[in-house]
């Protein structure tokens, strides 16, 4: 897959080459430097934005044959998103926000479903609150749950724990990981933070556009070992495991 922004001598190269896989049921974070390519990897898997070349598939549906419609319909059902800014409407309760892409699809949610959710993240004496009567880390959990009402294929996370105190960062990211391995949710999340990635089953790593590293079963001090060295010296080096694209 490539990613090119502009013509001509200005253009800009964002994804050179990356061709990679996210295993159902796994946690992958993506990391690599600032401007390494990561957030655009992101974008162009969950649909927000289309490749030049390449294909993205998401569970059974290749994004590039859908039209503009289908493609809102896959992001709306069949994928789930947790920003770094938690994107709560402040004149619904909590309850409502998780539900809302249900509402806005015309469906109701499994009432055994939502309640397996909101007990999951853990906000059942707060879903009358609005955001604002709730911390931020309890907005996080709520934007988590609605990210999880619609059972997607796979949640995508963009520096989730950006606005949150460390605390409510290790919360937000033990809810991830428990939707993980209790829900068998698929999670791809976008960090630069190695103790975030650490919580992960597998960090993948970018460095100017291109897939460069990858750690199975990684620690904060793997992470950040990995990171010390992706600098244009060395970005051209094997990868440890399994990643195509080069």
């Amino acid at each position: 897959m490539r990613k090119r922004y502009g013509t001509g001598p200005a253009a800009v190269v964002a994804l050179d080459g990356v061709d990679v896989d996210f295993a159902a049921g796994r946690f992958t974070a993506i990391m690599g430097p600032s401007g390494s390519g990561k957030s655009t990897l992101m974008h162009c898997l969950a649909g927000l934005d289309r490749p030049s070349s390449g294909a993205v598939r998401v569970g059974d549906a290749e994004l590039g044959g859908l039209d503009d419609r289908r493609l809102t319909l896959l992001r709306r059902d069949r994928i789930g998103f947790v920003f770094q800014k938690f994107n709560l409407l402040p004149a619904l309760s909590a309850e409502e926000n998780i539900v809302l892409p249900l509402a806005i699809a015309g469906r109701r949610p499994d009432p055994a479903w939502l309640r397996q959710v909101v007990a999951a993240v853990g906000l059942a004496d707060r879903l009358r609150h609005r955001p604002a009567e709730l911390s931020g880390g309890q907005q996080q959990r709520v934007a988590v749950a609605r990210a999880l009402i619609t059972r997607p294929w796979v949640l995508f996370a963009d520096e989730p724990t950006g606005n949150l105190d460390s605390r409510s960062g290790a919360e937000v990211l033990r809810l991830l990981r428990e939707a993980v391995d209790v829900l068998g949710q698929t999670v791809v999340m976008v960090t630069h933070d190695p103790v975030a990635a650490a919580h992960a089953d597998r960090v993948v790593f970018l460095a100017d556009g291109r897939l460069v590293r990858e750690l199975a079963e990684p620690t904060a001090e793997r992470i950040l070992d990995v990171l010390a060295h992706l600098d244009p010296a060395v970005a051209g080096a094997p990868a440890d495991g399994p990643v195509r694209g080069w």
